[in-house]
């Protein structure tokens, strides 16, 4: 079965820079498209971003020019750098495969304080 493993997240100050990485077992992760979605209490889960399998990243508005995510096809391995960080980007944050796997790993828990 594939493996989603989320982490790197913590308890950050707004303006401050988290990396979170997602390592994947048990696939081609190199064929793949991936991407992080964020949930946060009360609310949806969102993607946040997504990367093809060649590199090719979008995002959605609230976090362009703030959040780079980026891949490892060698260490099959998915990054999301994220910088001037904001109180609403409070959430757990996943990583899934696109089209979604029908299961979501544990996530990270991301929280930015004023």
């Amino acid at each position: 079965q594939v493996q989603l493993v989320e982490s790197g997240g913590g308890l950050v100050q707004a303006e401050g820079s988290l990396r979170l990485s997602c390592a994947a077992s048990g696939t081609t992760f190199s064929r793949e498209s991936m991407g992080w979605w964020r949930q946060a209490p009360g609310k949806q889960r969102e993607i946040v971003a997504q990367i093809t399998r060649n590199g090719v990243a979008n995002y959605r508005d609230s976090v362009r020019g703030r959040f780079t995510i980026s891949r490892d096809n060698a260490k099959n391995t998915m990054y999301l750098q994220m910088s001037g960080l904001k109180p609403e980007d409070t959430a757990v944050y996943y990583c899934n495969f696109i089209p979604n796997l029908p299961y979501w790993g544990q996530g990270t828990q991301v929280t930015v304080s004023i």
